[in-house]
C-alpha cells in the first residue's frame, strides 16, 4: 500500500503511536512520518507508507508553520503545559505588557542560536536527553543554529499571549515560549500548539482518525483478498495524488523503453528538461516509478528508485 497521508494529529499522542494506529487500519507495515510532533501538540503530520517513505530525504529540511499560545508567569521543567512549575508562579498582565511583549518576539526572528528543552530527543553522549531529565540528571544541551522566519504575536489577553510562527526545520517552539517569558522576566511556557503546515502539506487536506477508523469499522466482504482492495479503496480518498507530491520537481511519463534502465538504477536521458536538477518520472498518471537527479547536460541518475505498482487495487485508490 504506497501513498502520503496527511494526518490531523490528535492531542495526547506520540508521533510513534500514530503511526502505530495507522498500521493497524491500513495493514501497511512501512509507515513513517515528516517532522515530529509533542504528544500535547495536535496538527499536520504527513505520513509515509509503503514504497513513499523512500521519499523522506526530500523532506527533510521543509519549513513548518504553527499556532499556538505562551503562557506567561511561570516557566516548566518540560518548557510546555505538561511539564512541572520551575518556580512560584508570577501575576502578569500581558495587555498591559504588550508592546513590550511584541518587541521581545521581533528579537527571535531571523537565525539564531537556541537552547533545545532539556526534555528533547537531542543526545548527550549516545542518550536522549529527555532520558536524563527523566531520571533527575543533569541535561547540559549546547545552542544550535536555528532560523525562525515568522513569529507574528496575534493576540494578547490575560496571562496568554497568541502567535504564528514559520520556521525552519530543527526549531523547537517550546524553547521560543520558554525563552520569550525569560526576556520578559516572568517565565513563560508553550500553553498549545497546533502545526498548519510541513512544507507543501497543509491542515486543509489533513484527517483526523475519526475519519480513518471509519475504513476499518465498515461492513467488509469475503474473501479476505476482497477486504484487502476494499481498505486500499476506501484509503485511495484520503491520500495524495502522487503528481502533486514534491511540486518543486517537474514531472515526466517514461516511454515503456527506458523503464528497465531506471529500474535497475541506470541513468536515462531527459532532453526537456536540460535545466532541471530534479525530475520525477511516471509510468503513467499515477504511478511514481523514480526520482532522478541531473548528473550532466540531460543525463539523469536516479535518486530514488520506487519501482512498479503491479496491485491494480492500488491504481483504482489513487483514481478515486
Amino acid at each position: 500500500m504506497d501513498g502520503v497521508l496527511i494526518l490531523d494529529k490528535p492531542a495526547g499522542m506520540t508521533s510513534h503511536d500514530a503511526v502505530n494506529r495507522l498500521r493497524r487500519i491500513t495493514g501497511e507495515r512501512s509507515i513513517g512520518h515528516l517532522g515530529t510532533l509533542d504528544p500535547m501538540a495536535t496538527g499536520v503530520l504527513p505520513m509515509l507508507l509503503g514504497r513513499m517513505t523512500r521519499l523522506a530525504q526530500f523532506y527533510l529540511h521543509c519549513e513548518k508553520t504553527y499556532e499556538g499560545e505562551i503562557r506567561l508567569g511561570y516557566a516548566t521543567d518540560t518548557y510546555d503545559a505538561t511539564g512541572e512549575p520551575s518556580g512560584p508562579p508570577v501575576a502578569v498582565n500581558c495587555q498591559e505588557r504588550e508592546a513590550e511583549i511584541r518587541a521581545a518576539a521581533t528579537g527571535f526572528i531571523g537565525v539564531i542560536e537556541q537552547t533545545p528543552p532539556p526534555y528533547s530527543a537531542k543526545k548527550i553522549s549516545g542518550v536522549p536527553a529527555y532520558k536524563l531529565a527523566r531520571k533527575n540528571k543533569a541535561v547540559e544541551l549546547k545552542p544550535v543554529q536555528v532560523e525562525i522566519k515568522k513569529l507574528e504575536i496575534t493576540s494578547v489577553q490575560a496571562d496568554l499571549v497568541s502567535f504564528r510562527a514559520q520556521v525552519a526545520s530543527g526549531t523547537y517552539l517550546r524553547s521560543i515560549a520558554h525563552d520569550l517569558g525569560r526576556q520578559v522576566g516572568v517565565g513563560g511556557h508553550l500553553a498549545s500548539l497546533r502545526r498548519t503546515a510541513v512544507g507543501e502539506f497543509g491542515i486543509g487536506e489533513a484527517h483526523g482518525f475519526e475519519k480513518l477508523d471509519h475504513i476499518k469499522t465498515q461492513p467488509l466482504p469475503s474473501p479476505m483478498s476482497d477486504n484487502e482492495y476494499y481498505v486500499k479503496s476506501e484509503l485511495g480518498q484520503y491520500l495524495r495524488h502522487p503528481r502533486t507530491l514534491l511540486p518543486a520537481f517537474p514531472s515526466v511519463s517514461a516511454p515503456p523503453e527506458t523503464l528497465p534502465r531506471l529500474l535497475n538504477g541506470n541513468a536515462v536521458n531527459l532532453p526537456e528538461f536540460s535545466s532541471a536538477k530534479m525530475v520525477k518520472v511516471f509510468r503513467n498518471q499515477t504511478d511514481l516509478i523514480a526520482v532522478v537527479q541531473r548528473v550532466a547536460g540531460t543525463l539523469f541518475q536516479p535518486k530514488v528508485v520506487l519501482g512498479v505498482v503491479e496491485n491494480q487495487a492500488m491504481e483504482t485508490c489513487h483514481r478515486k
